[in-house]
């Protein structure tokens, strides 16, 4: 044990206390009573199904990060990092091809892991509070599919990192980030093309009064609108929601069929506006650029990290090896990536009232946004309150009630001044 030991063991200790105890304070926060906003909308057999759901979700999070953090030291400390390497070794493989194995095997044994636990979330939590609609037969499929484009897309990227690393000396980590930014882009233009079908059903939407309201305010707003699309959410979950995926001509809508088969058409274009905002406000790319950013400090202090013998000392390894040092280095700064996610959350949340103001603003009705924004809570069962520590750890986007009132709170006449835009 050296001092990548404690680091590593304090890094996650801390960030397994911050967790725990921010979801500890969080269902204690769990509101008693149903709040204005939603009195009359969320009934109270509901109200208390969602905080069932909350606490149903809660301890599954506890026993899975217990486990896992048991787990990571009982392989840690029976030297099984070590253990793995000198087998793959005895097949004379090169740096890169080893290097994929392990990373490979490692991969595959935390997906392997993880099926008990998913499905007991997915047939027991989900089915337990109405959201589950799969089967196992589509569960298991959507595994092995994960798995084909985890090696065909995740392959060659990991592949050319480590062979960067290898051979490419001090620069290593700008040859790596080039290839990382490359990838980025290219998933963004295939994904809905290529990749999103090979799970879902996705059918033009028909033509009808809720198209003709999408492309009337699309083409108000000035906003180049490409594909409008369902997609059968149903298969899998009760649950609904809407987005954007894809880049430039690949670009598509996205509306789950839950969604449309819950809300009018005046609720369903508020949620596409607000979408429609993100990219006008240009936070998709804002978001785009701060990941291949992010990736390149990470990708600079692997190469820092991966010099330093201590750290496979610290790991019990025989031999030092890029791949095991990138393996260690995901171990090293998974905690500060947690703090990191904090950082992005904080700016995502910050994103998303501008977009509810974008959508209230530009359709001159922010009630409806509101309103579906009050469903969508009630049909996912979303918690109305989260305590405020939880919200910056763990939340992306303000918690609806929070919105709800910025939306109730923007005045009338601003809205009506900007309802031709």
């Amino acid at each position: 044990m050296n001092i990548w030991t404690f680091a590593i063991l304090a890094g996650i200790s801390i960030q397994i206390l911050l967790e725990t105890w921010a979801e500890v304070l969080n269902s204690r926060h769990a509101g008693r009573e149903i709040p204005a906003p939603f009195r009359g909308v969320y009934d109270p057999e509901r109200y208390e199904a969602a905080k069932a759901y909350l606490r149903a979700k809660t301890r599954m999070g506890w026993t899975v990060r217990g486990l896992g953090f048991a787990a990571l030291l009982l392989f840690w400390f029976g030297a099984g990092f070590d253990h793995l390497d000198m087998a793959l070794r005895k097949l004379q493989l090169g740096p890169v091809s080893c290097g994929l194995l392990y990373v490979g095997a490692l991969l595959l044994a935390l997906s392997i892991l993880s099926i008990p636990f998913d499905l007991y979330r997915t047939f027991g939590i989900e089915a337990r509070f109405g959201f589950n609609r799969t089967d196992l037969r589509t569960f298991f499929t959507d595994r092995l599919k994960s798995i084909f484009l985890l090696v065909i897309l995740g392959g060659p990227l990991l592949a050319g990192v480590l062979y960067f690393f290898e051979y490419f000396g001090p620069r290593a980590w700008l040859w790596a980030w080039a290839a990382a930014g490359c990838f980025t882009l290219c998933v963004q233009f295939i994904a809905p093309v290529w990749l999103l079908p090979l799970f879902n059903r996705f059918t033009p939407l028909e033509s009808g009064p809720l198209r003709s309201a999408i492309l009337e305010y699309a083409e108000r707003i000035g906003f180049a609108l490409g594909n409008i699309v369902v997609m059968d959410g149903s298969r899998r979950s009760s649950k609904s929601n809407a987005f954007f995926t894809g880049l430039g001509k690949n670009r598509r809508i996205v509306l789950l069929d839950t969604l449309i088969a819950r809300h009018g058409i005046s609720e369903l274009v508020a949620i596409l506006a607000h979408e429609m905002g993100h990219y006008r406000m240009r936070h998709v790319a804002v978001r785009m650029a701060a990941g291949i950013v992010h990736a390149g400090v990470l990708l600079f202090l692997l190469g820092i990290v991966i010099s330093d013998s201590r750290l496979f000392e610290a790991f019990y390894m025989t031999h030092e090896s890029t791949y095991a040092g990138l393996v260690f280095f995901s171990i090293l700064f998974g905690p500060v990536n947690f703090f990191t996610g904090v950082a992005m959350n904080w700016m995502s949340r910050r994103q998303e009232y501008a977009a509810d103001r974008f959508a209230a603003r530009t359709t001159g009705d922010s009630k409806s946004l509101a309103d579906a924004l009050k469903k969508l809570s009630v049909d996912n069962l979303s918690q109305l309150e989260p305590h405020e520590f939880y919200v910056a750890l763990n939340y992306s986007h303000p918690p609806v009630l929070s919105r709800i009132l910025a939306l109730e709170c923007m005045k009338t006449s601003e809205l009506e001044q900007a309802g031709g835009v």
